[in-house]
């Protein structure tokens, strides 16, 4: 596995344009499964685990034309569901969390879906249960083969709408029961359902192929099944999470950047999330300009003077994956914040190596951590890491290019899975960080 090793401490400036949003891709690439038309989806990050799923399409038999480096056309016309009962789609979906997407598509379309026990971040336990609950109720059978830890739901015939009230707004959830309603006999109404612009995005996307969905954008989705699915051009929108990172890189740094094109009524409550730390944010257009902050940036306090504190929240609230890049940004700000992660009971051990770069952080307990921020006065200082995540990986990062000498990140495949060619844009902006 390669490594970066990354010298610290200069400020980064200069104009960087977001990949698309990797949580999107992997929605709206399964999707391509319910039609045999073809399907041109536009703006494609060229990252690791997208490229896996690209890759089990192939394998699938779904024919793929790569037009640019960033836009496919996708053709299902001729898919070979054996793939799904060999050993190499067990080794191939099992080492990608995104491929539990495709059993959604597959079970309405073909009347079956298959899927091994799918890999992906060691943040803690993530529950398939929503999936395979909302198939059932629409009226799959489901099985599950604890010795290989192989799941399957099938049907006989047509799915069948009904009303359903999932447990969690699961993002992924929502999308695979959404795309195995789209084809199904009647209609299917989903409560509870998530809400968050890549799901959002999906929706638009059916609607474009011929599907019949109302509510979307709210925690409400009407879907009346169709006989088939059209062809469609989609573009994927920009990386929500990725812009976060840039903000935090900016602020980290004290560098001047200005991110293009993030498509800000997409993104929520993140930018007011960043101003509450005291980052400067300005809207060009549709672009962010973060400031040099050169005397640093000051916690903002609640109305009543307490402590802030950030926490994960279902859409509209704050995405549960920018908690890691907001905890390492307060180290240096000015003042404490209480980052509370709901989701996740694993995301908040990599603090353990921002604390043996002298960050000052209480790890309360798996869920919540106290950070005092030094405000600049203190520099964190360079070591050697291991990325154990996607997000604790780039937060890590950010901690190298703010630290004093030079740091080690190794098992950067995990920031690769997430990130395209972080090293090269970093560099574009002044980082000095090399791939070995």
């Amino acid at each position: 596995m390669g490594i970066f090793k990354i010298e610290g401490g200069l400020p980064l400036q200069g104009e960087v344009q977001p990949q698309g949003a990797k949580n999107e891709a992997l929605q709206v690439l399964s999707a391509v499964l319910l039609t045999p038309e073809k399907v041109t989806i536009n703006n494609i990050p060229d990252i690791i685990d997208v490229n896996k799923l690209i890759q089990l399409l192939g394998n699938l038999g779904v024919k793929i034309q790569k037009n640019t480096p960033n836009s496919y056309t996708f053709q299902a016309d001729e898919v070979n569901l054996q793939y799904l009962e060999t050993e190499a789609f067990k080794k191939e979906g099992g080492s990608l969390r995104g491929s539990i997407m495709i059993v959604g598509p597959l079970l309405s379309r073909f009347g079956k879906g298959y899927i091994p026990k799918p890999g992906g971040d060691k943040i803690g336990r993530r529950r398939l249960d929503t999936h395979f609950e909302g198939f059932i109720q629409l009226g799959a059978k489901f099985r599950y083969r604890r010795e290989d830890h192989f799941y399957g739901v099938e049907s006989k015939g047509r799915l069948k709408g009904t009303y359903m009230l999932l447990d969690e707004a699961s993002v992924t959830g929502t999308a695979n029961i959404v795309m195995a309603a789209v084809l199904a006999k009647g209609v299917t109404t989903v409560y509870n359902a998530a809400c968050e612009p890549y799901l959002q995005q999906l929706c638009k996307m059916l609607v474009a192929m011929g599907a019949k969905i109302t509510g979307i954008g709210s925690n409400l989705l009407t879907i009346e099944g169709v006989e088939c699915l059209n062809g469609c051009v989609h573009t994927i929108l920009p990386d929500m999470i990725e812009i976060g990172s840039w903000i935090g890189l900016a602020a980290m740094t004290r560098g001047e950047i200005t991110i293009k094109n993030v498509s800000w009524e997409n993104l929520g409550v993140i930018p007011s999330t960043f101003r509450k730390l005291g980052i400067t944010l300005e809207r060009r257009g549709d672009d962010i300009y973060i400031p040099a902050h050169t005397n640093g940036y000051e916690v903002k306090t609640d109305i009543d003077g307490s402590i802030l504190t950030i926490a994960d929240a279902p859409w509209p609230g704050f995405t549960p994956d920018l908690l890691s890049i907001v905890l390492v940004v307060a180290t240096q700000a000015k003042g404490d914040v209480l980052i509370h992660q709901k989701m996740f009971e694993s995301r908040l051990f990599f603090v353990d190596k921002l604390i043996d770069m002298g960050a000052k952080i209480m790890l309360c307990d798996p869920h919540r951590a106290v950070v005092m921020g030094h405000d600049f006065k203190s520099q964190l200082k360079a070591t050697i890491m291991t990325s154990p995540d996607i997000r604790a990986g780039i937060s890590l990062l950010i901690a190298a290019l703010t630290a004093k000498g030079t740091s080690t990140i190794q098992n950067i495949d995990q920031i690769d899975r997430g990130y395209e060619r972080i090293d090269e844009r970093l560099r574009a902006l002044g980082a000095n960080i090399v791939r070995m």
